[in-house]
C-alpha cells in the first residue's frame, strides 16, 4: 500500500488539486461512486477510517451506502488518504477497469458512469474531463430514454382517442335514436300534462283553502308545544342539577370515607402486626425478678454497650434493608430511573426497567413487603406496554408531574405509624420523605440486595 508523502498528505495530492470539478457532481455518478465506496470500506480496519465513518464499520454494504451516503461522499472528497485507501480496494477487485483509467485508455465497451466513478476515486490526469463526459452521456441517455417514452405514450394515447373515436360514433348513432324516441313520449307527454294542469288549478283553490285552515292550527299548536318544551327543558336542567349535586354529595362522601376506612384498617394491621411481634420478643420464661436484677451493669461473659453498638449495620449494608422490610406492613417505595441509572445506566431504558421490575418481584417474593416502583413518565411519548410483576405495583407520573413528587404523594398518603421505605439517592427525595415519617435508603442499598436475589 502506497505510503502517504510527507506532511500527512497521500501521495497525488498535488494533482487533485490542479484538477477540480466546476459543477456538482452528476447524481449517477455519484450513485456509483458511494456503492463503490461501500464495497471497499469493509476491506478497511477501524483505524484506517476516517473519525466520521468508524460507526459505520460493522453496517453492510447496502446499510453503508443508504445511511452513511453524504458522510461517505464528503470524506472521499476531503481526505486524500482515505481516497487513496479506497483506491487501492479498488484496483484489486477490478484491476483492468483501473488500469485502464489510470492509463487514460478506459475501454469503449465500459459504462460512462463505472468510468467516471473510478476516475473521481482514483483522480488519474485528466479525471475531471472524464467525469463531466460521462455526465453528458448520462444526460444525453436520460433524453432518449424519455424521447423514448414520449414516443411509445403517443402512440399508445393515438391508439386510445381511435378506440374513442369509435365508441363516440356508435354512441352517437344510439342516442340519435333515443332522441326520436323521446321526442314521440314528449308529445304524448304535454297532451296529457295539458288535461292535467286543468285539474290542477282546481285543486289548487281548493287546496289554497285547506292549507290556510291547517295553517292556523298549527300556528296555535307550534305555541301549545313550545310552552311545553320550554317548561320541559326548565325541568330536566334543574332535575340535572339536583342529580349532579346529589351524585356529587354522594361520590365525595363515598370517596371519604373509604380512603380513611383503608387507611384506618391499615394502620389497624400495621398496629396489630407490631404488637404481634412485639409480644414475641418480650415473651419471657416465668422466672421471678429481683430489684438487684434491674441494676445496668456488665455481667461476667456478657457483652458491654459498646460491643453491641459495634455490631450495628451500616448504612451500605443489605441486611438494613431486610431488617427495615421485616418491619410489620412495611411499604417499599422504588425511585425506578434514580436506581436503574445508578446500576446500569448504559442499557436501553426499556431494559432497565425490565431488569430493575424482575429483581423487585423476587424481593417482594422474598420479604411479604409491599412494593412499589415509581417511574417518571413525564416525558413519554406514547403509553408504556408493561405488565407488572407479580408482587410489584408500577407507577408511571403523568405530564406534569414528576417522579419525585409523585413519591411524596405516595408518602404523604400512608397513615402515620406505617413503616415505609423509600429507595432514592437524589437527596431531595430523602429529606423530603424523612420529614414525613418515611425511612429513606440509598440506591446503592438495593441494587446489593437485588445482586444476592440473581
Amino acid at each position: 500500500m502506497e505510503q502517504p508523502a510527507h506532511g500527512g498528505e497521500p501521495a497525488g495530492a498535488a494533482g487533485d488539486a490542479a484538477e477540480t470539478l466546476d459543477h456538482p457532481l452528476p447524481e449517477g455518478v455519484r450513485r456509483r461512486v458511494v456503492a463503490l465506496v461501500a464495497d471497499a470500506f469493509g476491506g478497511l480496519t477501524v483505524a484506517e477510517l476516517p473519525a466520521p465513518l468508524r460507526q459505520y464499520a460493522r453496517f453492510t454494504a447496502s446499510r453503508r451506502a443508504k445511511f452513511a451516503g453524504n458522510a461517505m461522499a464528503a470524506a472521499l472528497e476531503s481526505d486524500p488518504l482515505f481516497r487513496q485507501r479506497i483506491g487501492e480496494r479498488f484496483k484489486q477487485g477490478q484491476p483492468e477497469l483501473a488500469g485502464a483509467v489510470e492509463t487514460g485508455t478506459p475501454p469503449a465497451a465500459a459504462d460512462p458512469v463505472d468510468v467516471a466513478a473510478a476516475a473521481y476515486v482514483l483522480r488519474p490526469p485528466g479525471w475531471v474531463k472524464l467525469v463531466a463526459a460521462a455526465g453528458e452521456e448520462a444526460q444525453r441517455a436520460d433524453a432518449e430514454r424519455a424521447d423514448e417514452a414520449g414516443r411509445r405514450e403517443l402512440e399508445r394515447l393515438r391508439e386510445e382517442l381511435a378506440a374513442a373515436q369509435d365508441r363516440s360514433r356508435g354512441e352517437t348513432e344510439q342516442l340519435r335514436r333515443d332522441l326520436d324516441t323521446a321526442r314521440k313520449e314528449a308529445e304524448s307527454l304535454h297532451r296529457k300534462l295539458r288535461s292535467a294542469q286543468s285539474d290542477v288549478k282546481r285543486g289548487e283553490a281548493a287546496l289554497r283553502k285547506v292549507q290556510g285552515e291547517i295553517e292556523a292550527a298549527r300556528a296555535e299548536s307550534a305555541a301549545q308545544v313550545s310552552a311545553a318544551e320550554s317548561e320541559s327543558r326548565r325541568l330536566r336542567a334543574r332535575l340535572g342539577e339536583v342529580e349532579a349535586a346529589l351524585e356529587a354529595s354522594r361520590r365525595t362522601a363515598r370517596e371519604g370515607r373509604s380512603v380513611e376506612d383503608m387507611r384506618l384498617r391499615l394502620l389497624l394491621d400495621t398496629v396489630l402486626d407490631a404488637a404481634q411481634g412485639l409480644r414475641r420478643e418480650l415473651a419471657l420464661p416465668p422466672v421471678s425478678v429481683h430489684p438487684a436484677d434491674t441494676v445496668d451493669a456488665v455481667e461476667p461473659g456478657r457483652m458491654s454497650p459498646k460491643d453491641i453498638a459495634a455490631r450495628a449495620l451500616s448504612e451500605t449494608d443489605p441486611a438494613l434493608l431486610d431488617q427495615l422490610l421485616a418491619l410489620p406492613q412495611a411499604h417499599l417505595v422504588v425511585d425506578g430511573y434514580n436506581v436503574t441509572k445508578t446500576g446500569y445506566p448504559t442499557m436501553p431504558l426499556e431494559k432497565q426497567r425490565l431488569r430493575l421490575l424482575g429483581g423487585l418481584s423476587a424481593l417482594a417474593a422474598r420479604s411479604g413487603a409491599e412494593v412499589t416502583c415509581v417511574f417518571d413518565g413525564a416525558e413519554l411519548a406514547a403509553p408504556v406496554l408493561l405488565a407488572p410483576p407479580r408482587g410489584v405495583r408500577v407507577l408511571f407520573s403523568k405530564p406534569g408531574v414528576t417522579a419525585d413528587e409523585l413519591i411524596r404523594q405516595l408518602v404523604r398518603a400512608e397513615p402515620p405509624g406505617r413503616p415505609v421505605v423509600v429507595v432514592s439517592t437524589d437527596r431531595e427525595v430523602a429529606d423530603g420523605v424523612a420529614k414525613a415519617g418515611a425511612r429513606p435508603v440509598a440506591s446503592a442499598l438495593l441494587l446489593k440486595r437485588l445482586s444476592r436475589l440473581s
